[in-house]
């Protein structure tokens, strides 16, 4: 499949640089992100969870009816919405966007984050329950007839859904570092979601997430989505002067108290943040244009490796994770639209011409 793109949704034009306090949803904006999104040729935006903001189903509803390409992925915690619900949820919204629904399921990194909406389960257990829920969504949208369901987590007596995706059924993505995510993702998952490491490391988590694939006997494998967030300016020297100055404005922010983590925030709990922060620890800078100093800023807090340079220096390290078998890549920056103006103006086509080059001689021959 052709290599694609994935932004993420914000509701308003708060960002980490100018972080906005207790912002509203902003109609028009959300609008205007999501048609520039649409116009500058991403094919998906993921709509965040976090117990504390917007609903994903309205905003990606909003974001379907402003858009006519770009696809919508979903957040979805296992703990907030009962598995025959979030069939029918989202079985609706891939029909009214027209079969355009993707689901990222969130399993949950953070006990105290689970908890503040009374999740008390413990991380194996959210990953078993994760599970569970996926098999269920899947025979949901597939079964025609009523069925029960007797889990250790879920159970129900002749559930019938007569709201059926566009497709047959509606692409499933998993995230992860932990064993229990390759495993459940190389099972299960249509996509899986990785932040962005040094190439090594991601073709290490490459070829665990394929073997989990061939051990639970499946022919086809997960694509790879490889997340980064790109400082992109005309040259590289300007791009490292622009990193720079966002990395200060991330501290400084944090030291007030407006950052996404407090100042004395303890260490991350999840693998994959402990994993950027291991790195970090090894340097600033990782093969092209790898930065790290944004992990520690931000205590790993999310997706947080920064790709530095040129559109041709970031266009060329994209390519490299290309070449890894990263066919999914999400970019978003730190002032978000502006940022997604600038990825769609000159490092999309980039991209999207050097992989074209490769493939016209090979069409050629065949």
């Amino acid at each position: 499949m052709p290599t694609e793109f994935i932004s993420v949704t914000f509701p308003n034009a708060s960002t980490e640089l100018n972080p906005l306090e207790n912002p509203a949803l902003d109609p028009q904006f959300l609008e205007r992100y999501a048609r520039s999104l649409d116009d500058y040729g991403f094919n998906y935006t993921l709509i965040p969870y976090d117990s504390a903001s917007f609903d994903p189903f309205t905003i990606g509803a909003t974001v379907a009816a402003h858009t006519k390409n770009i696809k919508i992925i979903i957040a979805l915690r296992p703990n907030t919405i009962y598995p025959t619900v979030a069939a029918k949820s989202l079985a609706t919204l891939d029909q009214l966007s027209g079969g355009r629904v993707v689901v990222h399921f969130i399993a949950g990194g953070s006990d105290e984050e689970q908890a503040k909406e009374g999740d008390f389960l413990d991380k194996r257990q959210r990953y078993e329950r994760q599970e569970e829920y996926i098999r269920i969504l899947r025979r949901v949208w597939q079964s025609s007839e009523p069925f029960d369901f007797d889990g250790r987590y879920y159970q129900f007596k002749q559930f019938h859904s007569r709201v059926r995706p566009v497709n047959g059924t509606i692409p499933v993505s998993v995230g992860g570092s932990s064993d229990d995510a390759y495993r459940i993702g190389g099972a299960l998952a249509d996509i899986f979601g990785l932040w962005g490491e040094p190439l090594a490391e991601t073709k290490q988590q490459i070829d665990r997430i394929h073997a989990e694939a061939a051990r639970a006997g499946r022919k086809d494998r997960p694509r790879i989505w490889v997340t980064f967030r790109p400082i992109v300016a005309e040259t590289d020297e300007l791009a490292w002067a622009k990193a720079h100055h966002t990395l200060d404005l991330l501290k400084e922010n944090r030291a007030k108290g407006l950052g996404k983590v407090p100042p004395a925030a303890p260490s991350p709990q999840n693998i994959g943040s402990q994993r950027l922060l291991e790195i970090a620890s090894r340097g600033d800078v990782h093969d092209r244009a790898l930065w790290y100093p944004t992990v520690t800023a931000t205590n790993a807090r999310g997706a947080s490796t920064a790709l530095v340079g040129s559109p041709r220096t970031i266009a060329d390290s994209i390519i490299d994770y290309v070449d890894l078998g990263a066919d999914l890549i999400s970019i978003r920056g730190y002032d978000n639209l502006n940022d997604a103006v600038d990825y769609g103006r000159y490092i999309l086509p980039l991209v999207r011409a050097d992989l074209a080059a490769r493939e016209a001689p090979q069409q050629a021959v065949a």
